[in-house]
């Protein structure tokens, strides 16, 4: 199968995959939930390529993850927001930070931390049941077709 091809597969995770899963992408939404908006600051903050950030950019506005909105005209400058659609990815983005933490951190420690605004707690994500609240890990689960 081609890459190409896998937003067709009946399969949620090679279609999400098919919108996420090209290796820029994921720098772009975590500067994008930094509240990062435009061009240049993306590519200062991620170091992606212009030319490969143009196409991620392009790539997740037609896919609707983000809106681009024209700011300034003579030239036209754009910048770019989370739809709702892009901000379902925050659990996504987190967790994958989460993981980072925990395996890739080294011995400085995690880079940055995540407080909760209402109350300042420091947060680390956590999968739970919605049902019972108990912390969900791989090994409870079962898949159900």
């Amino acid at each position: 199968m081609r890459w190409s091809e896998i937003r067709n597969e009946d399969c949620s995770v090679a279609r999400a995959l098919s919108v996420v899963g090209e290796r820029w992408t994921m720098l772009v939404l975590r500067e994008a939930f930094n509240r990062t908006r435009r061009f240049e600051d993306f590519q200062r903050r991620t170091g992606a390529p212009r030319p490969v950030l143009a196409e991620r950019l392009r790539a997740l506005t037609e896919d609707g993850v983000l809106h681009r909105t024209r700011y300034a005209r003579r030239p036209d400058r754009f910048e770019y927001r989370l739809t709702e659609k892009g901000l379902d990815l925050y659990p996504v983005v987190v967790s994958l930070m989460a993981w980072g933490d925990r395996w890739m951190a080294g011995e400085e420690g995690p880079p940055v931390r995540l407080t909760h605004r209402a109350c300042e707690t420091t947060v680390t994500p956590r999968l739970t049941c919605p049902a019972c609240g108990e912390p969900v890990r791989a090994r409870d689960m079962r898949v159900a077709h």
